[in-house]
């Protein structure tokens, strides 16, 4: 899988949650993934719950032919984990 991300939303993530978007090339490969159509983004955005190491994790990606584009990672809330189990 081919990864990019915006180096400044890549600092603005550090900041906000602790995490590089970097980071999202540790992320369960099967996690459960959700089109996020709250907003008219312009473009199809992914919302997908899973696991790194045991701990639940949240992100938000597009995917444009074979390359992945992380928008954003976080934890995930103890509720967001509990409907992915």
């Amino acid at each position: 899988m081919d990864l990019t991300f915006d180096p400044a939303k890549d600092a603005a993530n550090i900041a906000k949650h602790g995490l590089s978007l970097a980071d999202f090339r540790g992320f369960d490969t099967d996690p459960n993934i959700y089109v996020d159509d709250r907003h008219d983004y312009g473009e199809v955005r992914l919302l997908a719950r899973g696991r790194i190491g045991g701990r639940g994790y949240c992100v938000v990606f597009t995917v444009v032919g074979t390359v992945t584009r992380v928008i954003s990672f976080r934890r995930a809330h103890e509720k967001e984990m509990r409907r992915y189990e």
